[in-house]
């Protein structure tokens, strides 16, 4: 009888629980549930649903009833930096914000007049984003310093999600690595850190490795879905999922993790922290077994969904690309990792803003917006991979491109031709399966990380493109 696992992936725009079992010793992946996740706006603010996000959670593993199918254990990732804080009841404090939000303009100056931009960077590995967790605490304390005065527990989004599928509270290490308040030496909270920004030091819980057992489900939660099961800690952060899925061999190539964001790097055995990464905002995130995501965010799928949604959702992103295919002479470029591009009104206006701004042809049609994005990603991805290069001193043969974005043909095709270099694409839902392994590793399912990879290269087929 088939021991089905269950991961629970849920990203920015849109959620899925998926089941995952050997088979001739292949992983076997079924998509049980999906749902539509986005920001929403009140009062002026970017927030999240977590009450809705809990029951679709719920939803999803009621499915797994229905089919017949009980996992022995399910875990849950989601993006980073997201987080909520609890009170002594274990109450949510305040609102939960979502990372698009602009509450943290100005904290990164609050955060250096109390440590250097540069110490900080070598302390954590972290780049500098305007929304990373640290810059999102110093807006609460400076904004509403009554919620961090109240507050006793940090919760990532994953393990807040997990406590209330348990009732125990855990913190996992990848996705606190992305607050920036974590460090490289001793690989858990910066508690001096965290006391020269003034945050209570006692709300941060010890951090654990993926494949931590959370617990079982609560009872009540145990009736509500219809079974019960363990919750095992994945790789949460879902890019650190997603990079357990690539099909690397050691030290074999750079990876690119695309979906709303797009996340480019290698995999290290230590951190890169010189003068000259910390230049070039590459960061150190932590991954499992506490490897190192040496990689550069990239703005990402989130413009050209952005821009399918302002054309009322009129082309499928096969049409989109088909389109910027036929585009493909438009000249025009724009940065995508431009500030103008985070959380614009109109997605279509913001690039055809920078284009007249920067003296460049703007774009009018559909066909024309969508070359310009995915034209400009591929450049972007080209000067990535040589920026790599240069700060390794390594010439990479290969990038292998996992998540959402690995269906993108036409991206892929100009990846290729922007690097140079041979453009292996798939599994698709890599962060998925990602948080699989982890679950399967900790249940003996695979001896190690190598093993659980060659399984995923011999079960998923991908897509090869050469550089023209």
């Amino acid at each position: 009888m088939a021991l089905y696992y269950l991961a629970v992936d849920i990203g920015a725009s849109g959620g899925r629980h998926m089941l995952g079992h050997l088979e001739n010793g292949k992983l076997i992946l079924e998509e049980i549930y999906r749902f539509a996740n986005e920001m929403h706006k009140r009062d002026g603010k970017l927030l999240w649903d977590t009450c809705r996000l809990f029951a679709e959670i719920k939803n999803g593993m009621k499915k797994c009833r229905e089919a017949g199918k009980t996992p022995v254990s399910m875990s849950i990732d989601t993006w980073a930096v997201d987080y909520v804080l609890l009170d002594e009841n274990d109450a949510v404090l305040g609102d939960t914000f979502g990372y698009r939000d602009g509450r943290t303009a100005g904290m990164d100056g609050e955060v250096y007049r109390l440590i250097p931009e540069r110490e900080l960077y070598v302390r954590t590995g972290i780049q500098k984003q305007s929304f990373n967790t640290i810059f999102q605490l110093m807006a609460v304390k400076r904004q509403s310093p009554g919620i961090l005065e109240k507050a006793r527990t940090f919760l990532m989004l994953p393990d807040y999600f997990q406590f209330l599928l348990t009732g125990k509270k855990v913190s996992e290490y990848t996705n606190a690595t992305s607050t920036q308040l974590v460090s490289l030496e001793s690989r858990q909270w910066d508690k001096e850190l965290i006391g020269m920004c003034g945050f209570p030091e006692e709300m941060f819980l010890p951090l654990q490795m993926p494949g931590t057992e959370v617990g079982d489900l609560k009872e009540e939660i145990q009736r509500e879905v219809g079974f019960s099961c363990r919750v095992v800690l994945c790789a949460s952060h879902d890019t650190a999922s997603a990079v357990m899925a690539a099909p690397l061999a050691e030290g074999d190539g750079v990876y690119l993790s695309s979906g709303t964001w797009s996340l480019m790097g290698i995999e290290t055995e230590k951190a890169i922290c010189t003068e000259e990464s910390r230049g070039g905002n590459f960061t150190n995130e932590g991954g499992y077994a506490y490897r190192y995501r040496f990689l550069k965010n990239i703005m990402g799928l989130w413009m050209i969904q952005s821009v399918r949604h302002e054309y009322g959702d009129e082309y499928s992103f096969a049409q989109l690309c088909e389109m910027a295919e036929e585009n493909r002479s438009f000249p025009s470029r724009v940065d995508v990792n431009d500030d103008s591009f985070l959380a614009p009104e109109s997605m279509t206006e913001a690039v055809c803003r920078y284009c007249r701004r920067s003296g460049q042809k703007v774009p009018r049609t559909a066909g024309e917006i969508a070359a310009v994005v995915y034209l400009s990603l591929a450049e972007c991805y080209g000067r990535t991979v040589r920026e790599l290069e240069l700060l390794t001193g390594t010439c990479y043969e290969s990038i292998h491109i996992i998540g959402g974005g690995s269906n993108a043909a036409c991206l892929n095709r100009f990846t290729a031709e922007e690097t140079g270099k041979t453009v292996h694409a798939g599994p698709a839902e890599a962060s998925a399966i990602g948080n699989l392994l982890a679950q399967m590793i900790g249940n003996k399912a695979f001896d190690s990380l190598g093993e659980a990879r060659k399984c995923v290269a011999s079960s998923f087929e991908t897509d090869t493109y050469k550089p023209e």
